[in-house]
């Protein structure tokens, strides 16, 4: 156990509200880290060196060695393939026929994926399946297309397949090498555990987050025209194709159509988002792990940043935009009444 102190600094600050007719309902805690691709803190709330699991965040950037290994190279895939390799996908049928494809191309049997059968996490398509008869199968896991680029890549490199999701496993030592040269950190410094799809999951500075997205939206020179070109073909397919990345009223794919964003949620309340133009990695993690006041807080966040000069209020602005027609303030219940609403309360604070 942590001291007090510890814990109270993991809990995070208030971030947004929840209102209810007149009455607050729910307080919503976390930590935020803007950070440039040099590496500088430029602002913050809450307490931007917060240990965050990375847990889907992280799946563009193991898609590279998937890349490196020539996956892509063997029959021509579509570049498409490289954003549903990135995917936490909802089940919905353009998922399943692009991890379909993939299979056939590729060579992978479904049942080499390690996870569990389930179903479409989208509730339209679940339903729509269900009543055709449809079974359980693992293409239904929000992350098999990473897992069929990674064997497929182990079949390439002549690696080994039935531990693929080991941490010892060569592909997952390249992984940890990816992170660790995105972040900046070693890799005998990154700890962690295993993700729900059984992956190795590493937890690392929420500052740390937010310089890996601030490389993989701009990344510098230092990296080399290799990697700056996999990082380029990553994030590319990504805008080209935000349906496949996350889906149907998902947070991340909305702003995936906007070519100065790369955008990607993960699992108990982390979002991420990087701006290619201002070379800025930003990150909302939330102490209880929801969701619901992402949009919120992310875009009073660009409101304020734009008010430091970090980024035009135009660019700001048309993000805001985009964020409140999708996702509104207002909360109406099930009979149509306007019952409350969520509210930001976000205090960035800036380096001197």
């Amino acid at each position: 156990m942590g001291t007090n102190a510890e814990r109270v600094e993991t809990g995070g600050i208030p971030l947004a509200v929840t209102i209810r007719g007149a009455e607050t309902e729910n307080v919503h805690h976390g930590h935020i880290a803007v950070v440039n691709a040099e590496g500088t803190l430029a602002a913050w709330a809450g307490e931007a060196e917060v240990p965050t699991f990375m847990r889907s965040t992280a799946k563009p950037v193991q898609v590279l060695p998937i890349i490196s290994a020539g996956v892509m190279d063997i029959q021509g895939l579509p570049e498409a393939a490289i954003a549903m390799m990135t995917a936490s996908h909802r089940g919905e049928p353009v998922h399943v026929q692009m991890l379909e494809l993939m299979l056939r191309e590729l060579g992978v049997k479904e049942e080499q994926l390690v996870f569990d059968e389930g179903l479409p996490l989208d509730t339209e398509a679940r339903d729509a399946y269900i009543q055709a008869g449809g079974k359980p199968r693992k293409l239904f896991h929000n992350c098999a297309g990473k897992h069929i680029g990674l064997v497929a890549a182990c079949r390439l490199e002549e690696w080994p397949l039935d531990t693929y999701v080991e941490l010892n496993h060569p592909i997952q030592q390249s992984i940890r090498h990816w992170i660790a040269e995105l972040t900046g950190l070693a890799a005998a410094e990154l700890t962690g555990g295993f993700d729900g799809c059984g992956l190795p999951v590493y937890t690392i500075p929420l500052s740390r987050l937010a310089l890996l997205y601030a490389r993989l939206a701009a990344p510098p020179v230092s990296l080399g025209e290799d990697v700056r070109t996999m990082l380029d073909r990553i994030t590319s397919a990504m805008n080209a194709r935000p349906d496949l990345v996350e889906g149907t009223g998902r947070l991340a794919s909305l702003l995936l159509r906007n070519n100065n964003c790369v955008a990607k949620s993960g699992a108990q309340g982390v979002f991420a988002l990087g701006l290619r133009k201002e070379g800025l990695g930003i990150i909302v993690k939330m102490s209880d792990g929801s969701e619901s006041a992402w949009p919120v807080i992310l875009s009073d966040s660009l409101q304020q940043l734009a008010s430091a000069g970090l980024l035009s209020l135009s660019a700001a602005d048309q993000l805001s935009q985009q964020i409140g027609e999708s996702f509104p303030s207002s909360m109406y219940n099930d009979a149509g009444r306007l019952i409350g609403r969520r509210e930001s309360i976000v205090k960035l604070q800036y380096a001197q």
